[in-house]
């Protein structure tokens, strides 16, 4: 069978997109064909595998699926290339309202390949965790923003050994069973973070994570580093935004933007 694709990216994660309103792929085939598609080496490549389907209340559904197979709830930069996906097919205008395993997302396309998602209010804060390592101890923060987060502040995110802590943070106790993605924040100046974040399903570093980004300027804004709206450096390079409401620690009216560009389209063989 030939299934028609696009590749988009997003601040440096980059996603398999396909239209499946016609159940074209059945649910029982999606976590092998993510990992057959994402092979950097045998096939296309990408972050995560993303099928848009139909939904009877919404624009659309986000069904979304990471490199090794595993579902995710869940992907801000997902979000905003599904939110691309289906304005280049022509079936949403620039805003748009569609649903994801983690809940209701309004979108809204904007100039520049800027994509700017509201995002429902993040669940299950603990501040302030102590996690002790192999070799040393962190203190960080939980959030889940769609999926599960820690976000940890350091002086010198460059030298900081990402997969390594990262995916020991991933599997530890604390986190179990399900484990968390892992945000490594350095507060910048000028309302600027910087986040490396590792990423549970991909099992190494991305260059950049929406919702790991979108979790890591709240917690910024909690802590009092930063003010909303945080503008958020990510590894690859890109600029994006996060802003919400902050009320003690009740969080609303979260919105993510940045950037989403079709890189190719194709068709590929299964």
């Amino acid at each position: 069978m030939e299934i028609k694709f696009s590749k988009l990216t997003a601040a440096g994660n980059d996603f398999i997109l396909i239209d499946n309103r016609e159940s074209i792929i059945y649910e029982k085939d999606c976590q092998n064909l993510a990992r057959k598609l994402c092979d950097r080496r045998y096939s296309i490549g990408g972050d995560g595998l993303i099928l848009l389907e139909k939904s009877y209340c919404k624009d659309f559904k986000m069904k979304f699926f990471n490199s090794d197979g595993s579902h995710a709830s869940m992907c801000g930069n997902g979000g905003r290339s599904i939110a691309k996906f289906a304005y280049d097919l022509g079936i949403v205008d620039s805003q748009m309202v569609f649903e994801t395993d983690a809940g209701v997302v309004n979108a809204k396309i904007l100039s520049g390949d800027r994509v700017k998602l509201d995002l429902y209010e993040p669940k299950d804060l603990k501040r302030n965790i102590k996690v002790k390592l192999s070799d040393r101890e962190f203190d960080v923060d939980f959030i889940n923003t769609g999926v599960p987060h820690v976000v940890i502040f350091i002086d010198d995110i460059k030298k900081i050994d990402i997969f390594r802590y990262g995916r020991e943070i991933r599997y530890h106790k604390v986190f179990a069973p399900s484990g968390a993605n892992v945000n490594f924040v350095q507060v910048e100046k000028d309302n600027t973070i910087f986040v490396r974040t590792y990423e549970r399903g991909v099992e190494n570093e991305t260059l950049a994570c929406g919702t790991g980004i979108t979790a890591s300027g709240i917690i910024s804004v909690l802590k009092g580093f930063v003010k909303s709206p945080v503008d958020v450096i990510a590894i690859g390079g890109d600029k994006l935004s996060v802003s919400m409401i902050v009320d003690n620690d009740k969080i609303s009216s979260v919105v993510l933007e940045g950037p989403s560009v079709i890189s190719f389209k194709g068709i590929v063989k299964v």
